[in-house]
């Protein structure tokens, strides 16, 4: 019940019994509250003008740095005694000093200026409303409106630098790249041997095996290195990536990040696909343009079920033929099929999976049916990833606990090395 609305009745009661009794002591107690109100009636806050103007300090940031908000509200009517202004904030954005809250007085074609500092978490954040209530002096009347101004911010993840991601498609694009191409030509790395042609080095001649030879002349060929086709494929299925009410998808968003910027730093042509609630695809393309790109629609990205498909899906489509693909997810046994069928289609596979496992068991308390559980569980884990190395799937298995950059060089450069190795 509002003051007003409180006041206004206690003085019709007032007048109300001091008629039917005839008192005028009755009467005398509402005059007062009478007069009351009709000063504050006469004082109402009525024809308020007030205009918003939003300025951020950056509008694009990466996960935990601070953002200054600037706010001025300007009064283009007459004199406001009581006017409070709130920013309103999103629910992930969190005041971290100074306040978005601001209690003054405006005078008739005056203006009111502060600053605030907010961080956040990776997300897309639309700020486009001030709140403004308007009280006069005895606080029995009071007017609210939305002012309405620009802003928008993303709180894109961190990036984390990886000093290089080994993969080895079948397929490769005609440009210079780090990608072995298995085709001889200009490169660094020993690739077959030849007759000698016309302008080819001098340096190239294999003096060993032209020795043995004395009609022919050999030379050297190396390998070629060219940009490749890289589909990078998130997980973001509700049951894969929620544990009650800890959710391991902000680790898969990181990890792809880093990745994303590994093979764009390479010169490589790099898409995403988001697959959760719906499926988002950003276009491929190179360099930090597409990584800037990415960046925002991973600030964007939610998990959760999709309505049209109840196991993973992945369009191929989208993919050239034999070309890189890269899915960041927990997995689950059902997914074998869907791996397997890319596999199939002539598809370089590589898997980097958050462990499941042991990111739920750290949220449980320790106990003998936990550890026991935690054990069965992570048996049919790593029989599943034997699984999918066995039809010739890279796999990483990544304990969220431990750095991914760290983790990624180790799995990655050396299964680099062996794959080299074993040509």
């Amino acid at each position: 019940m509002s003051r007003a609305f409180f006041l206004s009745l206690l003085t019709f009661l007032l007048v109300l019994a001091g008629l039917a009794a005839g008192e005028a002591r009755l009467l005398a107690l509402a005059f007062p509250s009478a007069v009351f109100l009709l000063a504050a009636l006469l004082r109402a806050p009525e024809n308020v003008k007030l205009s918003a103007q939003r300025t951020l300090s950056a509008e694009r940031v990466f996960s935990g740095e601070d953002v200054q908000v600037t706010l001025t509200v300007k009064n283009e009517g007459r004199d406001l005694e009581e006017v409070l202004l709130e920013d309103t904030l999103p629910d992930r954005l969190e005041v971290v000093e100074g306040s978005n809250r601001r209690l003054v007085r405006l005078a008739g074609g005056g203006s009111v200026k502060w600053t605030y500092t907010l961080c956040g978490k990776r997300g897309y954040f639309m700020l486009h409303a001030v709140r403004v209530t308007v009280r006069e002096p005895l606080g029995l009347s009071a007017a609210s409106q939305v002012l309405s101004t620009d802003g928008q911010l993303f709180i894109v993840p961190p990036v984390l630098r990886l000093r290089r991601v080994s993969i080895r498609p079948r397929r490769t694009r005609i440009f210079s790249g780090t990608i072995p191409a298995r085709q001889g030509g200009p490169g660094v790395e020993f690739f077959d041997v030849r007759e000698y042609q016309t302008g080819d080095s001098p340096r190239a001649i294999n003096w060993r095996l032209t020795a043995r030879h004395q009609q022919n002349i050999y030379a050297n060929q190396y390998e070629q290195e060219r940009v490749v086709d890289v589909g990078i494929i998130l997980d973001g299925r509700r049951r894969t990536t929620e544990f009650g009410e800890r959710s391991i998808f902000e680790h898969s968003v990181m990890a792809t990040a880093a990745l994303v910027d590994a093979f764009l730093s390479a010169g490589n042509r790099v898409g995403l696909l988001f697959y959760g609630k719906q499926i988002h695809w950003t276009m491929p393309g190179y360099g930090k343009l597409q990584g800037e790109k990415i960046l925002h629609s991973l600030s964007r990205l939610e998990p959760g079920d999709s309505q049209a498909f109840n196991e993973l899906f992945i369009p191929r489509r989208l993919f050239p033929a034999k070309s890189q693909l890269v899915l960041v997810s927990p997995l689950t046994p059902d997914d074998f099929h869907a791996l397997a069928d890319l596999r199939s289609k002539g598809y370089a596979v590589l898997v980097v999976s958050p462990d499941r496992v042991s990111f739920e068991a750290s949220g449980l308390p320790p106990s003998g049916p936990v550890s026991l559980a935690q054990r069965i569980i992570r048996m049919k884990q790593q029989l599943f990833l034997r699984r999918l190395r066995g039809i010739g799937i890279q796999v990483v298995s990544w304990d969220v606990s431990q750095p991914f950059e760290q983790v990624a060089r180790r799995e990655l450069e050396r299964r680099q090395i062996i794959q080299r190795g074993g040509l």
